[in-house]
């Protein structure tokens, strides 16, 4: 695909804004407070569209299109966005109050509030491991492949020009850095995907058209039997860890609800989260439908779906837009991803065991060290999951079920049962790696939600008979570091009730 002046320019220009922008709007990082929770001064709408903007990249536009254009799951994948919506209103109500008023930084800080460090160390060793073994090299495959399909980039080349942008910008300026570019990027986004949707619907003839042609792709309930989605799993089962997990206990999406003003600001900025992700599936994977409908002739792997479809109706001009939105998404997703993996190794490694009396100056370098460190390796390491034949959003999907189910035991099970001992916590997380192995290795012809609920399930009852048998006589309280009023108001009262009308509602309507 060939360039014009007014592509390069648009795209030129997109990227020298938000870096120049972020670097100035965070040019006054005086604390480590300032640069890990932006001085906990976030508006709802920041955080709302931060949120967003760092939850959808380019492996979404790539790897959940594809799985629309596959067709064995079509429009039934938009449940991890429209469960996720609803697992954002329970995070909101129920869980964002409990960490402000703790004060912390990072989400395994609250286990060690709850237990003990060594919860804590093992939670953050893990996290750091799955940040830059799946989720960092995926986003940067996946943006880089995007570019190759495109626009004729080398991958290699792709891989390190977006970790060399994103992670500058997030190495100068922390957490405000990354939550202003994802105001912007996250915008540009969701203006790009609509511009696709729209120009893909008048390729197919028209809304009436696509539903038409498209109806088998268009089911949101799948069988009981089908081998990655069954209607049980997504409803009642292992759907709701990895939304738990990720919306209220991931570090680098809840970053930023830590850094809010009040508790009624963070939780507006979730809802406001959760809104827009009930409307991402229709500029996402009705994009890879569509794509089937036209292309499906001279597409063989079925995540160039969204970049053909770009690659064939763009008009002359666009593409420096589409350019720079799809590079926006990658860069919104990587530079929180890397601002979270730094504050971790920083917060809960560097500190407690090596510097336990670091200041902020000494924090913030690093911080900014560890930024370029783990940089480099997730982009030495990113060409390894292009061998992942299950697709780019299910090898995400798949991969963090080693981790997710106990990490959301310890903190659900340690709010509701103030018995459990840290040595329950510990044994339930550490169970989590070898049981949902076995279950991929000896069952793997079952949906991997199922393996994770099982996974769960094993694990609660682990937990369960370790604290029946050694009962922690005096839970120590968890500390109130913050003086936050919290009353729940009318607003995010209202708020809540319609997210879950409207979800439903979807859910009926696509049946």
């Amino acid at each position: 695909m060939q360039f014009n002046t007014l592509d390069l320019l648009t795209f030129t220009g997109f990227i020298v804004f938000v870096v120049a922008f972020s670097l100035y709007i965070s040019r006054k990082e005086d604390t480590s407070e300032d640069y890990f929770l932006a001085g906990r001064s976030l508006s709802w709408w920041v955080i709302g569209l931060s949120l967003i903007a760092s939850n959808i990249s380019t492996e979404h536009f790539i790897g959940q299109a594809g799985q629309g254009f596959k067709g064995d799951i079509g429009l039934a994948v938009a449940s991890f966005e429209w469960i996720g919506a609803l697992a954002l209103v329970i995070v909101g109500l129920f869980l964002l109050p409990r960490f402000l008023r703790a004060g912390i930084y990072t989400m395994p800080e609250y286990l060690e509030y709850r237990y003990n460090r060594a919860a804590r160390t093992f939670m953050s060793f893990f996290m750091l491991l799955f940040y830059v073994g799946v989720t960092i090299a995926t986003v940067l495959y996946a943006g880089a492949f995007g570019l190759s399909t495109i626009f004729d980039i080398p991958l290699s080349y792709g891989i390190w020009l977006i970790g060399i942008i994103a992670g500058g910008y997030t190495v100068y300026g922390g957490l405000k850095a990354v939550v202003w570019s994802d105001v912007i990027q996250g915008t540009t986004l969701l203006i790009g995907g609509l511009i696709i949707t729209v120009l893909g619907f008048q390729a197919i003839g028209g809304v009436d058209e696509f539903v038409a042609r498209s109806q088998g792709r268009l089911h949101t309930v799948l069988p009981l039997d089908h081998p990655d989605l069954p209607w049980l799993a997504v409803f009642f089962g292992g759907m709701w860890i990895p939304n738990l997990f990720y919306f209220g206990l991931n570090q680098f999406i809840t970053q930023r609800t830590l850094g809010a003003k009040s508790i009624e600001e963070g939780q507006k900025g979730i809802l406001f989260g959760a809104s827009l992700k009930l409307i991402l599936p229709f500029i996402i994977i009705f994009p890879g439908i569509i794509a089937f409908e036209l292309y499906a002739d001279e597409i063989t792997n079925p995540d160039a779906a969204y970049p053909t479809l770009i690659k064939n109706l763009l008009p002359a001009g666009l593409t420096g837009i589409m350019l720079a939105a799809l590079f926006g998404a990658t860069m919104s997703t990587l530079d929180s991803l890397l601002n979270s993996a730094a504050t971790l190794f920083t917060m809960d490694i560097y500190k407690p065991f090596f510097n336990p009396g670091a200041n902020s100056k000494t924090e913030i370098r690093v911080g900014r060290i560890a930024t370029l460190v783990l940089m480099a390796i997730a982009c030495l390491w990113a060409p390894i999951v292009s061998s992942f034949e299950g697709g780019l959003y299910l090898f995400l999907q798949l991969y963090w079920g080693f981790i997710q189910p106990g990490i959301v035991a310890a903190f659900f099970f340690g709010m509701a049962w103030k018995k459990i001992p840290p040595a329950a916590a510990l044994i339930g997380m550490a169970l989590n790696i070898p049981v949902y192995g076995a279950l991929l290795y000896f069952l793997p012809d079952i949906a991997f939600l199922h393996h994770m609920m099982i996974t769960f399930i094993v694990i609660v009852a682990a937990m369960s008979i370790y604290t029946l048998l050694y009962p922690l006589e005096h839970s120590k309280p968890i500390p109130v570091r913050q003086q936050v009023e919290y009353r729940l108001t009318r607003t995010v009262k209202i708020w809540s009730v319609l997210i879950f009308v409207i979800t439903v509602g979807l859910y009926l309507l696509f049946f």
